[in-house]
């Protein structure tokens, strides 16, 4: 409630870019420094009973992760573990350096409990990141996912372009073996293109150019959620034939009319919506994909966590994992501690 009442309040009369800024940047002074680790752990750490998952051969501590977009440059390894997450999803990692869309890239509407999201992959690049993570020096257990989308610039404004792009972060991301697990995002909205891989035709070349690069590391595809059944079970069955371990379920909601307030919404698409608007698009996706596919897939759910019934939610619709980033901003970081309780109460046998 501290949060809610006291530091939102604070933290929303500031420019959403602004302060994503801010807390990267005393995330990495905090995650730096033993003492603020304790502190901060003392707070949001989570010390229940042992909620402990083991998917594709990967050991999450704890079943919540950052999702791909907050913690875009890897800055944050050393801290997330010390509000209860078990892992996190870097990136999007792209080929080149890349500064994003024009500004505004991060718009509040807090009555809708959402962002709209047209950061446009602002990263610095995939040498870089890698060279960070690689160097990283934790020994706390906490996966480290990197996700790998085309580099947004004029340089790659066809099919081919974008090939070679996913294929050179994919390649310098497997020769210096950084991260745990890939994720190859298809379903950005915000670059030159547009989802220009979330078709079956593109994505099979997509895929097939991937596989030329040796890989011995769980993969997975962040998938789009204004789809309908249909099509997206099209790309599901060639997910499945090229063998990758999963799904993430889902990426922005890209229809501003599915906001309850849609008159707060820029009147222009300028990005695609983070939060509340996700949550029902991606649950009933995870549950249909669980209902076709049985344990083919691992799922990991993603869009609209806001408490831990939210998550529990996802959990019962098929997810394996879940992830967020809107519900953190909103609720404070105490929600991933109380998530955790909640799963673990879950976990436990009936009396």
């Amino acid at each position: 409630m501290f949060y809610k009442r006291i530091l939102r309040p604070i933290f929303f009369q500031f420019n959403p870019e602004f302060m994503h800024d801010f807390m990267v940047f005393f995330g990495q002074i905090f995650g730096s420094l033993a003492p603020a680790r304790w502190l901060i752990k003392s707070v949001w750490g989570y010390r229940g009973p042992d909620i402990s998952k083991t998917i594709d051969g990967l050991h999450f501590e704890r079943p919540v992760l950052l999702s791909a977009g907050f913690d875009c440059n890897g800055e944050l390894t050393r801290i997330l573990p010390c509000i209860s997450f078990g892992g996190e999803e870097v990136g999007s990692v792209t080929a080149r350096p890349c500064q994003g869309n024009p500004k505004p890239q991060l718009t509040r509407l807090i009555r809708n409990k959402s962002l709209v999201v047209y950061k446009g992959l602002k990263n610095q690049g995939v040498v870089q990141i890698a060279e960070r993570l690689a160097n990283r020096n934790s020994r706390e257990k906490f996966i480290v996912g990197i996700s790998i989308a085309q580099t947004n610039d004029e340089r790659v404004s066809d099919a081919e372009a974008g090939l070679a792009d996913y294929h050179a972060t994919f390649k310098i991301m497997n020769e210096l073996n950084v991260g745990d697990y890939y994720t190859i995002n298809i379903s950005c909205p915000n670059t030159f293109g547009g989802e220009t891989f979330a078709t079956p035709e593109l994505l099979t070349r997509l895929l097939t150019k991937l596989s030329t690069v040796p890989c011995r590391k769980p993969r997975y595809i962040k998938m789009p959620i204004n789809l309908s059944w249909d099509d997206f079970k099209k790309l599901l069955d060639i997910i499945d034939r090229f063998g990758y371990n999963g799904v993430i379920i889902g990426n922005l909601n890209k229809k501003y009319s599915l906001i309850d307030f849609p008159e707060d919404a820029p009147k222009e698409w300028r990005g695609g919506l983070s939060g509340k608007s996700c949550f029902e698009l991606s649950n009933e996706l995870i549950r249909k994909t669980r209902a076709a596919y049985g344990k083919r897939f691992t799922i990991i759910g993603v869009g609209g966590i806001f408490s831990p019934e939210d998550a529990l939610v996802k959990f019962r619709a098929g997810a394996d994992l879940v992830q967020l980033v809107t519900g953190m901003i909103f609720e404070g970081p105490g929600l991933i501690k109380r998530i955790c309780n909640a799963y673990a109460k879950s976990l436990a046998p009936s009396s």
